[in-house]
C-alpha cells in the first residue's frame, strides 16, 4: 500500500520536484508535506493554493466545459518553475489536493504531470481496496 507519506515521497522522487503538500481543500490545512518549503511553510502553503483552488472551481468562465469535465488539476507557470496543483479523487471526505512545485531547469512538466497523475492514481486506488 503507498500511504500519504510513501505518495509524497514518490512525488519528490520526480525530477526536478522542490516540495509537495497534501491539502485538505474543504479546511485549507495541510495534511502531510515533503520537500523544502523555502518562501513559505507547507501551512501557509495549504492555505494559500486552498484559495486559489477554490476561486478556480468557482468560475463560471473556467468551468464552462462539457458535462462532466470537471476541473482535475491547474497548472502555474514562473520564470524559475512550475506549480501542479492537482485534485484527488477517491473516497475520501472534503476534497484533498497536492500542490507540487518543480524546478524548470531539472523538471520536464509533461513528465511531471504524468507522474503526478500516475502516483495519485495509485493512492486512491490503495485507499479504495481496504
Amino acid at each position: 500500500m503507498l500511504g500519504i507519506d510513501g505518495c509524497l515521497q514518490r512525488i519528490m522522487d520526480i525530477p526536478g520536484a522542490r516540495c509537495a503538500t497534501l491539502v485538505d481543500g474543504a479546511s485549507g490545512l495541510a495534511i502531510a508535506g515533503a520537500g523544502t518549503h523555502d518562501l513559505v511553510d507547507q501551512h501557509e502553503d495549504a492555505a494559500g493554493t486552498t484559495d486559489v483552488v477554490r476561486a478556480v472551481l468557482a468560475c463560471p468562465a473556467l468551468a464552462s466545459g462539457r458535462d462532466g469535465d470537471d476541473i482535475v488539476e491547474i497548472v502555474v507557470l514562473g520564470t524559475g518553475g512550475y506549480h501542479l496543483l492537482h485534485l484527488v479523487n477517491g473516497d475520501f471526505d472534503g476534497r484533498l489536493f497536492v500542490h507540487a512545485l518543480f524546478d524548470d531547469d531539472s523538471g520536464n512538466l509533461a513528465m511531471s504531470r504524468y507522474r503526478l497523475r500516475e502516483i495519485l492514481l495509485e493512492l486512491t486506488e490503495d485507499g479504495r481496496e481496504h
